[in-house]
């Protein structure tokens, strides 16, 4: 188990493995007064949880040093065949976003039916931008668990670019290299597919 974890063939990480074994099993808490940007995850069809339908994306963004005033990576990634899209945006802000999301939209708006994303203040215009395109949930607040595909993919997007490291050295070409290199890998959990290749047979 742990070694699948090392390998990313589960969508789990050994820290949850561990808790899991020391910790008392609670129910699920949600914050009572904690604001949701819109519409609730709770709403969410069953068939998106399940994998059943492609188009279905996860949206999250990766911070270098916590000053929030450098570039910022923003992960996008659908939830049945693991494609990522990954963009290098100038800041951790809504602007930011939404500049990146119009160029998303234009390449992938075909595909993308529905897009769920935390809380942060980045995605605060995010239901506006996608009005005409798609649906977007909002997970209830101090759930990461509810963006787990997501959440998994970004610790390897850090592979390459680490925590604490300033991203703005980073340059576009060197995120697009992270992209190929991670839609490109054959996946246990894909039956050794390439989210590459499920995303473009999808596609049609």
């Amino acid at each position: 188990m742990y070694k699948y974890i090392d390998e990313q063939l589960l969508e789990a990480c050994n820290l949850d493995l561990s808790e899991k074994m020391s910790r008392r099993i609670s129910k699920h808490v949600v914050h009572k007064h904690s604001r949701i940007l819109g519409r609730s995850i709770e709403e969410r069809p069953a068939t998106v949880d399940s994998r059943e339908e492609f188009g279905h994306f996860e949206i999250d963004t990766i911070v270098g040093k916590r000053d929030g005033k450098e570039s910022v990576i923003m992960t996008l990634i659908e939830r049945q065949t693991r494609f990522q899209i990954i963009r290098l945006i100038d800041g951790r802000d809504a602007d930011s976003v939404a500049y990146a999301m119009k160029g998303i939209i234009k390449e992938y708006g075909s595909v993308i039916q529905s897009i769920t994303a935390d809380n942060g203040p980045e995605f605060v215009t995010l239901t506006q931008v996608m009005a005409s395109i798609a649906l977007v949930y909002f997970t209830n607040p101090y759930t990461s668990s509810e963006r787990g595909t997501n959440e998994v993919h970004n610790r390897m997007v850090r592979r390459d670019f680490p925590k604490g490291e300033s991203l703005d050295a980073v340059s576009p070409a060197d995120v697009a290299n992270t992209t190929d290199k991670l839609n490109n890998m054959p996946r246990r959990q894909l039956a050794f597919q390439t989210p590459a290749e499920l995303f473009a047979a999808a596609c049609g």
